[in-house]
């Protein structure tokens, strides 16, 4: 514990959403749920006004639906998140260079490592700069805790939730701590948080009561002990700047299940290469690839394959997550696929062709142990041809819900819907105000994919930040672009 609130927890609010709506005018005020939109689709983050509904994260988007059939339901656009999250992390990295992100939208700073605070005077006041300097360069809010410790820095800025700053005081951690639920400890988990309550103990304050003996009895040596620690408000875990990425994975739920062995063939070498991209954009390669299957029966199968050396070709992960598909019994359907990528490192293969040239020879062997010559020498019979997919499915696809477009005549916009061969879009930029609705055919050669534009049209420039901490911000100017005044 430090004698002074100087480790800092960010969570941007509601991030995807609310980035959603700051890049489009007409859902700002309004209920937005991110996340898979079809059957077995999941919700990924729900705006305020959609959780006010009852919609929440991880819940199936079918119920989110339910419960909030006129909200505006898109499909993720991790490119922009992902551009947003830089900015954050950059300021972020202006006031320390010790920053352990977390996720895309939450992160760990150490004001004392950067010289940017040492009281609780100058941590609200950095604390505050910085909300201030998000909206600027963003035009989305985060919520900002301030404590002695990792833990208490945290539960504070889910206190200060939607858009707030909560600094705890030195001395007061066991006072507030006492009467939260014991689930606000890190590692008390459903299963743990009910083994307790059986035992009696509901709160923070029942957990340090109950002493460190007895709860070693109950939950076990190292984690009564940590238990009781936290209770007690002790946390000495250090911000690690350093939290290198494992591996890098993609995967896709399907609408229906998969039964067609071509197309199941198609999907992994498709989120091959999409993990591959994944993989550049980290500047990163990787040695071993892995193949996920979750058949019809949630029966989960997991194969991988060790490569000669670390690589980002998307050719040689294609093939060897080609390979590892042949070893994996698909009769029945397949639910989930997925395709990753581990043993990361950055630096790739030298001689990446003969690499994949060796990874199309073991194919070719392959092929040919497993099906006998005719009398030409040639295979028995040719592959069946892949089934054309259905055109919904495919226009869904290609127009995802929320997505960039542009069009030769009317600009910028964004897909509202598809189906029946046409596509709604809606004409808008996140400067302008509410655009326009038309409908296009869904081949229609005018309309092409666009990338996501910028959130604020001109970000102010903060080379010189945190020297000239930004005092105060009021509500956001979309046109603008940068702080209000008070």
């Amino acid at each position: 514990m430090r004698p002074a609130p100087t480790i800092l927890h960010l969570d941007m609010d509601a991030f995807y959403a609310s980035a959603e709506q700051a890049a489009k005018p007409s859902l700002r005020g309004k209920a937005v749920v991110v996340g898979g939109l079809g059957p077995r689709g999941v919700v990924a983050t729900a705006s305020y006004e959609a959780r006010r509904l009852g919609v929440h994260s991880a819940m199936p988007t079918a119920q989110a639906r339910r419960l909030a059939p006129n909200a505006a339901y898109l499909v993720p656009r991790f490119s922009l998140y992902r551009t947003v999250s830089e900015q954050v992390m950059g300021l972020l990295g202006r006031l320390s260079p010790l920053v352990e992100p977390l996720s895309l939208d939450e992160a760990f700073v150490d004001l004392e490592a950067g010289g940017t605070a040492d009281d609780a005077a100058s941590a609200r006041a950095t604390g505050e700069g910085l909300r201030a300097a998000i909206h600027a360069v963003t035009g989305l809010s985060g919520s900002v805790g301030l404590a002695g410790s990792k833990m208490l820095a945290k539960i504070a800025s889910e206190q200060a939730k939607p858009d707030g700053l909560v600094l705890i005081e030195p001395g007061t951690e066991r006072d507030l701590l006492a009467p939260l639920s014991v689930r606000v400890l890190p590692g008390v988990g459903p299963a743990t948080g009910d083994h307790l309550r059986r035992a009696g103990m509901t709160t923070v304050h029942d957990l340090a009561e109950a002493g460190e003996a007895e709860l070693v009895r109950l939950v076990g040596k190292a984690h009564g002990h940590g238990l009781h620690r936290m209770a007690l408000g002790l946390d000495d875990r250090p911000v690690v700047a350093e939290r290198d990425a494992k591996s890098v994975s993609v995967e896709d739920t399907f609408d229906v299940d998969l039964h067609d062995r071509v197309r199941v063939r198609a999907e992994v070498e498709r989120l091959a290469v999409r993990c591959v991209e994944r993989l550049r954009a980290a500047d990163r390669s990787g040695r071993t690839v892995v193949l996920k299957v979750r058949r019809y029966d949630f029966s989960t199968l997991t194969r991988s394959e060790t490569l000669r050396g670390p690589t980002d070709d998307p050719t040689v992960v294609r093939e060897a997550a080609g390979r590892l598909l042949e070893s994996v019994d698909t009769t029945g359907g397949v639910r989930l696929l997925g395709v990753g990528v581990t043993g990361l490192a950055d630096f790739t293969q030298e001689d990446l062709f003969a690499q994949a040239a060796d990874a199309r020879a073991l194919a070719r062997r392959a092929v040919e142990e497993r099906e006998p010559a005719g009398e030409d020498g040639g295979r028995e019979s040719e592959p069946e041809p892949e089934p054309e997919e259905p055109p919904e499915p495919l226009a869904a696809r290609r127009w995802p819900a929320g997505h960039d477009v542009h069009h030769e005549a009317h600009g910028h916009g964004w897909v509202q819907g598809s189906g029946v061969g046409r596509v709604t879009v809606r004409f808008e930029q996140p400067w302008s105000a509410p655009g326009r609705v038309l409908t296009f055919r869904v081949d229609d050669p005018r309309l092409l994919p666009a990338d996501p534009l910028p959130l604020v049209r001109e970000p102010p420039d903060y080379s010189s930040w945190p020297a000239s901490l930004p005092k105060s911000r009021s509500g956001p100017d979309p046109a603008a672009g940068g702080l209000s005044s008070p």
